[in-house]
């Protein structure tokens, strides 16, 4: 894990995701969270990796806790 949020739960964005993905990826992780402000920065990630990786881009701490304990979105 690498990032930061707001008091209030909001995801900044983080440097070096390309480093940070790679290294992750040869390590053996294959689901990443990342900040959707750092969107834009996967189109520096080699296909190889992006193709056998799963990325999920989230604004706020709420979406991560609902990613990692399963709960379903309200809308």
């Amino acid at each position: 894990m690498t990032g930061e949020m707001t008091l209030t739960g909001k995801v900044l964005a983080i440097g070096g995701l390309k480093e940070k993905i790679t290294g992750a990826y040869v390590a053996g992780a294959r689901k990443f969270i990342i900040p959707k402000k750092n969107e834009r920065d996967l189109a520096d990630i080699s296909k190889e990796v992006m193709e056998n990786i799963e990325i999920t881009c989230v604004d706020s701490y709420k979406e991560i806790y609902d990613l990692l304990f399963n709960k379903k979105k309200k809308n």
